[in-house]
């Protein structure tokens, strides 16, 4: 833990750390990789296990986003939400912080200084703290505010990949460390997230390269698929954003889960299949701060709160 992680990589080159680099919490260090300076991600490899009467199938794998396709709702925010019931930064930190995702996630990347404050915003409650107390903590927070949130149908969607000896990765603009967490939880291979900088295992404030949204996720997945061996024509990738429509376009089976309405459209032009496992057709979507005023997010510090001192 106590380098600093810059590694970077371009779709023909993704490094690989080693092995004694690996975190005690299990997580990989982050695997830069980056296209044409316009991608940031990282690789953390859970060690998924696979049913061992199954041959490993060495060139299919599946990759899947995480909020609102794998979890109802922003992985990041009910982070944060259980970082605020621990008093670790303050409702108004919350609310700046919720801001810049709601301009990020609902009015696209934006102009070049948009990107930069999400950036900012991103990280900033991070920066000073220790990457193994952050780990730490997304562990308790996960069992508190993730597990739950969990969908059946995607798990149970993730799982048949891994029944037929493939391997699993979660693909999210959440932080490395955060994604890794959920894909360990999981049983999945791993995880490709946003690397947030860190010196002598204190964090930064800083991004390696750039957030892993939209193409970049593209970005990382064929350079994961160069490294891994992989034929992306026998690969699936599961999504409910018209963001990652650039994802499921480089893989030979897309489908959209819990899908937005353009990605609900564009999937029905292009003939992929649709899995919608919320109840009701009125669900736009569940948990994602596109429903937050202030209001909402001081309800949601304070539910936090009140979570924990039902503890």
């Amino acid at each position: 833990m106590g380098r600093r992680r810059d590694r970077q990589a371009s779709d023909a080159e993704f490094e690989a750390l080693d092995p004694s680099s690996l975190a005690a919490s299990g997580i990989a260090d982050g695997v830069a990789a980056r296209d044409a300076g316009a991608a940031a991600a990282a690789a953390a490899d859970t060690e998924g296990p696979v049913t061992p009467s199954v041959p490993p199938d060495l060139t299919a794998a599946a990759f899947f986003d995480v909020d609102n396709t794998m979890m109802m709702g922003a992985s990041i925010f009910h982070f944060a939400r259980g970082l605020a019931a621990r008093n670790f930064f303050s409702g108004a930190d919350l609310r700046g912080f919720v801001w810049q995702q709601l301009k990020f996630r609902l009015g696209g990347e934006g102009t070049p200084e948009d990107i930069r404050q999400h950036r900012e915003a991103a990280l900033s409650f991070v920066a000073g703290r220790q990457v193994s107390e952050l780990v730490e903590l997304g562990e308790e927070i996960y069992d508190e505010l993730m597990a739950d949130r969990i969908w059946e149908g995607t798990r149970s969607l993730a799982q048949m990949h891994l029944d037929a000896g493939q391997r699993v990765w979660l693909v999210t603009a959440t932080p490395l460390e955060l994604a890794g967490i959920i894909a360990r939880r999981l049983g999945l291979t791993g995880a490709l997230g946003t690397v947030a900088e860190h010196e002598d295992g204190v964090y930064t404030g800083r991004l390696v390269g750039e957030l892993l949204h939209g193409p970049a996720k593209a970005h990382a997945v064929r350079a994961l698929a160069a490294r891994e061996g992989l034929d992306l024509r026998r690969c699936s990738a599961y999504s409910d954003s018209i963001n990652d429509a650039p994802m499921l376009s480089v893989v030979g089976t897309a489908v959209a889960v819990n899908p937005d309405a353009e990605l609900r459209a564009l999937a029905r032009r292009k003939g992929w299949e649709i899995r919608d496992f919320r109840s009701g057709r009125k669900v736009a979507r569940i948990g994602v701060p596109s429903v937050l005023g202030a209001g909402a997010v001081a309800g949601a510090v304070a539910a936090g709160a009140a979570y924990r001192r039902r503890g």
